[in-house]
């Protein structure tokens, strides 16, 4: 008998590497997980064996990947705060790919961003854009995936615009509202890069949902599923952002940083290509319509290891005055 290939997924304790590492499984693949997350969070019974990210330590890190047909890469960080940086991310990210054919890993499924360019004033585009030529230039096979905005149960963004939907009486949007998003689903992009991983050609994919709004549209949409359509207001992005820091100093979390609001106002989580999910954000919303929005989900609690799981109980006593 054939021995069990194995593959190794970044953060698979955390949000799309778990999706991955899940369907992974299904296959009957061998898992293994680069992870700084603790047993204790671990979604899979003991069935993806963790291993540290070790970033500073080459050969340990190379012996992580030992024996790897995929590597698939979600890893990366959203805000530049101490402790995590985006230049760090993408030294990090250079230092695995460095590893990942030291190792004598047979393909890279590295997860980018729409709209990726070293030009970009945006350092979360332009470090992306920087690892997919690395990646490229590195000789190992590879497929990027370029997602957009991801939805599901465990997703901020789109939970927390319904959360918000729920405690305010009117809802801001940053200028005029227009500019477009195609959220795709998390365990689309998982299917994805699952089918990425069993490809051999060199590829780069626009990861984008069946669906296509303009943000006044998204919250349109989210307010009537979830049953509290609010007026929507048009708020200049600087004052957007600053009630924007003031609830997230409320809620101890980062909401929404500039680089975010330019890159959303920019049309950057857009392209024009034919969309590669399948699962309409609306039908998700409705099938879980109940829960949606009911918590907040906090970034640096999910850093600080407490998951998503705050009622932010200090921010909805100081909008409780509000409805």
């Amino acid at each position: 008998m054939a021995a069990r290939q194995r593959h190794v997924v970044t953060g698979a304790f955390g949000y799309s590497g778990k999706y991955i590492a899940r369907r992974l499984l299904e296959a009957g693949v061998e898992v293994r997980t680069l992870t700084n997350a603790p047993a204790c969070v671990d979604p899979f019974d003991g069935r993806v064996a963790p291993h540290p990210y070790c970033f500073g330590d080459h050969t340990q890190l190379v012996e992580a990947l030992r024996g790897a047909a995929v590597l698939y890469n979600t890893y990366w960080v959203r805000f530049n705060r101490a402790g995590y940086r985006h230049a760090e991310a993408v030294e990090n990210t250079l230092k695995l790919f460095a590893a990942a054919r030291a190792a004598g890993v047979g393909r890279v499924v590295h997860v980018s961003i729409t709209n990726p360019s070293e030009d970009s004033p945006l350092e979360y585009f332009s470090g992306k854009a920087k690892l997919e030529r690395a990646l490229i230039e590195s000789g190992l096979s590879y497929a990027i995936l370029r997602p957009t905005v991801l939805f599901g149960t465990e997703d901020i963004l789109i939970n927390n615009v319904a959360w918000l939907l729920r405690k305010v009486p009117v809802f801001g949007v940053f200028g005029d509202g227009r500019y477009r998003l195609q959220p795709i689903y998390v365990d689309d992009l998982a299917a994805l890069a699952v089918r990425g991983g069993r490809e051999t050609q060199n590829c780069t994919i626009d990861a984008s949902g069946p669906e296509t709004f303009t943000f006044r549209e998204l919250v349109e949409q989210l307010g009537s599923i979830i049953g509290k359509p609010r007026p929507i207001v048009c708020i200049p992005p600087t004052v957007g952002y600053f009630i924007g820091a003031a609830l997230g100093r409320l809620v101890g979390d980062v909401i929404i940083t500039r680089e975010e609001i330019a890159g959303l106002m920019a049309e950057l989580l857009y392209t024009d290509s034919p969309p590669a999910g399948e699962t309409r954000l609306t039908d998700w919303a409705r099938a879980n319509a109940a829960t949606l929005g009911r918590r907040y989900a906090s970034e640096l609690g999910r850093r600080r290891r407490r998951g998503d799981t705050s009622d932010a109980r200090t921010v909805i006593q100081a909008l409780k005055g509000l409805g």
